[in-house]
């Protein structure tokens, strides 16, 4: 009998949640979907630089669990850009520390929805 999955910790939902080719028409074959968890270990991993130890204890995973999430991840993400497929990101067995916030890609910090960064300008750091 296998354990029972745990609940992985994210730090901010993703304002955009597909992606597709441009021209591309949407059929369910040419979709992929990239849970939630996923998102968080390339975000940490790949986008913030962290070590797979870090990450993991950022995601409250074991970092075995996050070598597996993150190779799962970058499978999808290389099947849509090779491919050409549509990308959704959703779903998947998380926790968000405050799912009304989004994270500032340039501090990490998070950020109210209702004030979301725009045209890419930390809303903490003057430019």
């Amino acid at each position: 009998m296998s354990r029972p999955k745990c609940c992985k910790k994210i730090g901010c939902i993703p304002d955009t949640t597909c992606y597709r080719p441009e021209g591309k028409s949407t059929r369910p074959d040419d979709e992929v979907i990239l849970s939630l968890d996923e998102f968080e270990a390339i975000r940490l991993a790949d986008y913030a630089g962290l070590y797979h130890e870090e990450a993991a204890g950022r995601m409250n995973v074991s970092r075995q669990t996050f070598g597996r999430i993150i190779e799962a991840a970058r499978n999808k993400v290389a099947d849509v850009l090779i491919n050409g497929k549509v990308l959704r990101i959703g779903g998947g067995d998380v926790s968000a520390e405050n799912p009304l916030y989004a994270c500032c890609n340039k501090c990490e910090k998070s950020v109210d929805c209702s004030n979301r960064i725009k045209e890419g300008r930390c809303p903490r750091r003057p430019d």
